[in-house]
């Protein structure tokens, strides 16, 4: 059953890292770069006229926010890029989760959501070499001034549907 994810979308970081995303995430089925605040969420055929006005409201209540990204950071199977500050995107996470508690940020499986924009599922000499080309780059300057809201199709291909504007 098709998805869908709520996210920030990272437009000043595609010059860099889109083709290690292209070969290593998942940019090649149409994600942009991006800091995810919810995924999953509700199925592709949940989405109705309710919930965007809905969400529009949640988003309008919460201000945009310049941030950066000045770091490359690991998980043990992840290359990414580490926002500062990343409080605005927590208290995003936070909110949608309070507004819609049966979807929890990755399904529950992390005690700690840590907001980050994958560069790539790596091992760790790639994530050598992605530290290595990236650094001298960062920072990137950014500004979040909205949430996407990404929908899968059924044949795992991923476009953006909706976009929610943070108040001022």
């Amino acid at each position: 059953m098709p998805r869908t994810a709520l996210i920030v979308a990272v437009p000043e970081a595609e010059p860099l890292v889109h083709e290690w995303r292209l070969r290593y995430d998942n940019a090649s089925i149409g994600v942009p770069a991006h800091v995810t605040l919810l995924s999953p969420f509700v199925t592709a055929e949940d989405v109705d006229d309710r919930l965007l006005t809905d969400l529009r409201d949640l988003f309008a209540s919460h201000r945009h926010f310049e941030y950066s990204l000045p770091r490359v950071a690991r998980f043990p199977e992840v290359a990414w890029l580490a926002p500062e500050p990343d409080k605005p995107f927590r208290e995003l996470t936070e909110s949608i989760f309070e507004r819609y508690p049966a979807y929890p940020p990755y399904e529950g499986i992390h005690d700690d959501v840590i907001p980050h924009l994958t560069v790539a599922i790596a091992d760790e000499a790639l994530k050598d070499e992605i530290e290595a080309a990236l650094t001298p780059h960062l920072p990137i300057e950014a500004q979040a001034k909205r949430v996407t809201l990404l929908v899968e199709d059924a044949s795992g291909k991923w476009r953006s549907s909706e976009h929610f504007p943070l108040g001022r």
